[in-house]
């Protein structure tokens, strides 16, 4: 796709980011939809709580590590092509998953589930920043944040829907048996509109890169995601030890190969981008959220006796805000500017304080009065939604379009080592704050100190994106307004 084509007005290209931002909302569905399964599965397939981790594990660890490698993919061989061989195989491993006869067969499913969907997912965000112009894009990363907002919704509702139906005595499997009908028909109606784009001096794929960097990120990830549910042996300290290691190797591996002409997987001129690192370092803190959603089942459930029904409606709310709050992102940018991102991680802290203040104000073993509650979580969503798309455009808005699978690859993949991050950590302090107790008063005391946590990461993340929003505010808004509404991006 060429720089005219991308300028001129064209409605096939809003069709095509609609077949990709499919691969956007499928990998964090069935990441949702699958936790309200696992009863049914450990009863059917008799898991055990090993293989039961791993059911999700497995497909969260894999997805995050290979995610980079899946954003360079489309970069260097298509992006429309790479989705639609990602959804392709994404809907194979699904039914793999639906048919699975035993718990590691279906751990295998979900481990070429969580790889397929890393080939399929960097692409709807790479496009953005290679096909839409400067002012369509607001637009089209608000409707990609919102798609988030949508699989929140959705997940945990959906699933126990289909279970509660058992469609054709299916049970839980239908749960992964939906994925193929889906693919069938966005495949169907997908081709016709594909106009493909990728790197214009695509060469081949980077494999000794390629394979460092799933090495590196697996040293890192698997002891976070596994490490405290087995209770940190040796070998997990030994791996997250050796990532700072691996991570350096990488790096030289990479350097060297740019400096002899290579095409490598991260490019190491581009990671130089001014600003970019810290733009990378709020995408690490926006996700510290990741271990509230289990906390708060835990202090809803056992300190407060809520029913898994009612505290599934509780968190009706915040998806309702992290829906809409990418959608208002158009019209916060004309009010706000530069400066919509702080202001997201700005609500989503203080709405984590008045959080804070509702629990310690209610008796123990008592709920939070449900109107407060509702209306703060309802912020925190909108601000976690609000400042989404924002966090998305100060990461990729930073290299050349032909670089944008790449960095598609290093947001998605930063985000999810934030999420590992946060649940191992903030998951950590919370079960180390709560010990031995039992009570509603000690589950709510320890759940307040992790929320705190939370809030204060958060906090620090606005601070960050405030300083950075300072720094390109004026040149934005100058490049803006000389710019014209149909140029081409850079």
């Amino acid at each position: 796709m060429t720089a005219g084509d991308a300028a001129s007005p064209d409605p096939r290209r809003w069709a095509m980011f609609a077949i990709l931002l499919v691969g956007a909302f499928l990998p964090p569905l069935d990441f949702f939809i699958v936790n309200v399964a696992l009863p049914s599965i450990r009863g059917e397939l008799g898991a055990a709580s090993s293989a039961e981790q791993l059911v999700i594990s497995a497909y969260a660890g894999l997805y995050a590590v290979t995610l980079i490698t899946g954003g360079r993919l489309g970069d260097l061989y298509g992006r429309g092509r790479m989705f639609f061989i990602g959804l392709i195989g994404f809907a194979a491993a699904s039914m793999l998953c639906g048919l699975a006869g035993s718990p590691w067969a279906l751990v295998a499913g979900r481990a070429l589930q969580g790889v397929t969907a890393a080939v399929m997912a960097p692409q709807a965000l790479a496009s953005v920043q290679a096909i839409f112009p400067e002012a369509e894009k607001p637009l089209a990363l608000s409707l990609y944040g919102a798609v988030f907002g949508l699989a929140a919704v959705l997940g945990q509702a959906l699933g126990g829907i289909l279970i509660s139906l058992d469609l054709l005595g299916l049970g839980w499997r239908t749960i992964f048996l939906v994925n193929v009908p889906v693919a069938i028909v966005v495949v169907l109606f997908g081709l016709p509109l594909l106009k493909e784009t990728r790197a214009p001096d695509a060469r081949r794929l980077d494999l000794g890169g390629t394979a460092l960097s799933v090495v590196t990120l697996g040293a890192l990830i698997v002891p976070l995601i596994e490490g405290r549910e087995v209770g940190w042996p040796l070998w997990s300290w030994l791996s997250l030890m050796a990532a700072p290691a691996l991570a350096w190797l990488f790096w030289r591996y990479e350097t060297r190969l740019a400096q002899a002409g290579g095409t490598p997987l991260l490019d190491p001129a581009a990671m130089r981008a001014p600003g970019l690192g810290r733009a990378l370092l709020i995408a690490l803190l926006f996700y510290a959220i990741a271990p509230f959603f289990l906390l708060f089942s835990i202090y809803l459930q056992e300190a407060l006796h809520a029913t898994a029904l009612d505290a599934g409606l509780v968190f009706l709310p915040f998806g309702a805000g992290f829906l809409l709050g990418p959608l208002s992102t158009p019209v916060c940018r004309r009010i706000l500017g530069a400066y919509v991102n702080p202001a997201g991680m700005g609500l989503e802290a203080a709405g984590f304080a008045g959080l804070v203040w509702a629990i310690v104000a209610a008796p123990a073993g008592m709920s939070p009065a449900p109107v407060p509650l509702a209306i703060l979580l309802f912020v925190i969503g909108f601000g976690q939604g609000l400042a989404l798309p924002t966090l998305m455009r100060m990461v990729t808005g930073h290299v050349a379009p032909a670089l944008s699978g790449m960095i598609a690859g290093v947001a998605s993949s930063t985000l999810q080592v934030g999420t590992a991050l946060s649940v191992a950590v903030i998951g950590g302090v919370f079960y180390t704050v709560l010990g031995a107790g039992t009570d509603p008063a000690a589950i709510a005391r320890a759940f307040v100190v992790a929320i705190l946590c939370i809030a204060a990461c958060l906090a620090v993340g606005a601070a960050l994106s405030l300083t950075l929003a300072r720094r390109h505010a004026p040149a934005s808004e100058e490049e803006d307004a000389d710019r014209p509404a149909t140029s081409a991006p850079r």
